[in-house]
């Protein structure tokens, strides 16, 4: 094991922070915890260097790391440790090593977490020679390099099923084609859930989902539900409010993304109240597959108009309610939704091909680096 810095040069004293007002655009990025923040004017560093989150990383996430490459020109804030590999040291390899971190106990701070310098010096990594520093560090980069082609395949099929959308019916926000609109409170219930207590949640029974899990399962991932109720308290709580029905529509009240869930599964859950939006009971002239995609469009394209709130724009039950939704004859609507349901057959084997990728590299990481 070797101390980074031991293996280091430490180049946070050649950092300068610039105020946004202050920053001049121009080609160099501008780095900071987390990637890049802007592209400014010109460059303080000229070199291979890792840079390790200070303080607003993602410190203890398992998905998103703390430590990040960087090359060619480039500058760098007060918020990311700069880090150059000392001779017999790989800066991929180096990177690899620090990305998923466990800097339990090293970080400080109650509301925004710290890695001091003095704290950062005493991390340590396996040191391998580096022949066989080179040779991780070349297999992670395949992985990681099929990983990204996986991304964009699915994204590129996203792009697809959206273009299919426009051609069809037209933007949302322009409805160039004229059809007749009709509020989404005329077509289908639109509300949340029964209330749930904190003191009421369990740590096993029927799964209770907030706006994290289903978020998560509108952009097809699988999901280890945290929180629970009681059979008893389910039963309950679906003849007060009913329970959701396959075809019903998931979202989370903060989307600006749209990733709002089209329920698939017969698998008993519930939800949390308001902070996840619950459309159901939806009309029979309507498929909820191209409901799904006409709110995505919708909540995309013009989110600002349509939620509401001073700290995060949230959507409330009223504004979804009033959401516009082109009229449009149901045979082309289904149309719609059988194109969907092919391209989401080859997103189906191109996700699981990426989850058995995902799964890979973080077997690798932990073999690698413990």
């Amino acid at each position: 094991m070797a101390r980074l810095g031991d293996i280091c040069k430490i180049l946070d004293n050649k950092r300068i922070p610039i105020t946004a007002t202050n920053r001049k655009a121009g080609p160099y990025p501008y780095y900071g915890a987390n990637g890049v923040q802007d592209y400014v004017d010109n460059y303080i560093f000229d070199d291979e260097l890792v840079l390790l989150a200070e303080d607003g990383g993602n410190f203890g996430s398992k998905d998103k790391p703390i430590a990040y490459r960087v090359s060619g020109k480039c500058w760098v804030n007060n918020h990311a440790h700069v880090l150059k590999p000392k001779e017999g040291i790989d800066v991929d390899y180096l990177c690899y090593s620090l990305m998923f971190y466990d800097v339990t106990g090293l970080v400080n701070g109650a509301t925004r977490q710290k890695l001091t310098q003095a704290d950062m010096r005493k991390m340590e990594i396996p040191l391998p020679p580096l022949d066989e520093q080179r040779h991780i560090a070349a297999v992670l980069d395949k992985v990681s390099d099929l990983i990204a082609k996986r991304r964009q395949q699915l994204d590129k099929l996203d792009f697809l099923i959206k273009s299919r959308f426009v051609e069809m019916f037209g933007e949302c926000k322009t409805n160039p084609k004229n059809w007749g609109i009709c509020n989404l409170e005329e077509i289908a219930q639109v509300g949340s859930s029964k209330r749930v207590f904190v003191e009421e949640l369990k740590e096993s029974g029927i799964p209770f989902y907030r706006g994290t899990e289903i978020g998560a399962l509108a952009e097809g991932k699988s999901i280890d539900p945290e929180l629970f109720i009681t059979e008893e308290h389910y039963q309950k709580l679906c003849l007060a409010t009913g329970k959701p029905q396959i075809g019903d529509l998931l979202m989370p009240s903060i989307c600006p993304d749209g990733r709002i869930w089209a329920v698939n599964s017969e698998s008993p859950f519930y939800f949390k109240d308001g902070r996840v939006l619950w459309v159901h009971d939806i009309n029979k002239d309507f498929n909820f597959i191209f409901l799904l995609y006409t709110l995505k469009d919708r909540i995309m394209t013009d989110y600002a108009s349509i939620a509401s709130g001073t700290t995060f724009a949230e959507l409330k039950i009223f504004s979804l309610k009033q959401c516009k939704i082109f009229n449009v004859p149901v045979e082309l609507q289904n149309q719609f939704a059988a194109f969907v349901e092919e391209t989401e057959k080859t997103k189906t084997t191109i996700s699981r091909s990426l989850d058995k990728l995902e799964t890979l590299k973080k077997t690798l990481m932990q073999e690698y680096f413990g």
